[in-house]
């Protein structure tokens, strides 16, 4: 299922024996864009505390109810590593919040969830994989803090980042939605992350290798609009570009 970013902002939080709060942010792997942790606010409960949530703990989605469970109780949350969030989430954290956890390593094999393509939340496929060495590049950024960044075509500025659409059976953004106020009043389009040329984190810049004519062209997105695979098959098509879906099936 497809889900916007902001969508998700306040939904509670169910654990196994009661409430811990709700969504607040994402922090996404800026290799994969893929949502590592779900940052919770756990208001009153420990003092408002925020605290990391692992997709390998969330346990679905329900948008009917405006509810995301978590496969972790109270007491689990309660004694798991701290982190600030507004510091950076270093490696050390990661390692020691994956112990704690007894999660693998997303970062030490190939794909997107180390050693597979899609998320896998059974712990005998998980097995151990060799440490990447320390004092690598962290990679994981806030989707608020991306939020507002401005997007570059080839030929010029088209908008700035609004929102991201989540798969919340991967965990990945499949896409950057762009607002485009200041050019086609009232637009929204949607980029995929693998159109990305380069991002320069210190100017707040996306660059994307299209130009703003074909951009311009693409099909509309609206905040009311379906994410129906024939939506997603016309704006593949369009770009010429071939879907994930496609990409993904290979890698399984």
């Amino acid at each position: 299922m497809l889900i916007k970013a902001k969508a998700l902002k306040g939904y509670p939080l169910k654990s196994l024996d009661g409430d811990i709060g709700s969504a607040s942010e994402f922090f996404f792997d800026d290799r994969y864009w893929t949502i590592r942790y779900l940052v919770a606010n756990t208001a009153t409960w420990l003092n408002g505390r925020k605290v990391l949530i692992s997709p390998y703990s969330l346990d679905g989605v329900n948008t009917a109810e405006q509810k995301v469970f978590v496969l972790l109780n109270r007491k689990q949350i309660e004694e798991s590593p701290s982190v600030e969030t507004d510091e950076p989430v270093s490696r050390q954290f990661e390692k020691s919040y994956n112990a704690y956890y007894g999660y693998p390593d997303y970062w030490t094999g190939p794909f997107m969830w180390g050693g597979y393509s899609c998320i896998s939340r059974d712990r005998t496929r998980w097995g151990s994989a060799a440490s990447e060495p320390e004092g690598g590049d962290r990679h994981l950024r806030s989707t608020h803090e991306v939020t507002g960044y401005h997007l570059l075509a080839l030929d010029g500025e088209i908008g700035h980042v609004d929102d991201f659409i989540i798969d919340s059976e991967t965990w990945a953004i499949r896409y950057l939605v762009v607002a485009t106020k200041n050019w086609w009043p009232g637009k929204k389009v949607l980029m995929s992350p693998k159109w990305i040329e380069n991002v320069s984190w210190e100017e707040r810049e996306v660059a994307i290798g299209l130009s703003r004519e074909t951009i311009k062209a693409a099909p509309e997105y609206t905040d009311e609009s379906l994410l129906t695979r024939d939506y997603e098959t016309g704006l593949y098509g369009h770009y010429n570009r071939e879907g994930y879906w496609v990409d993904e099936l290979a890698t399984v």
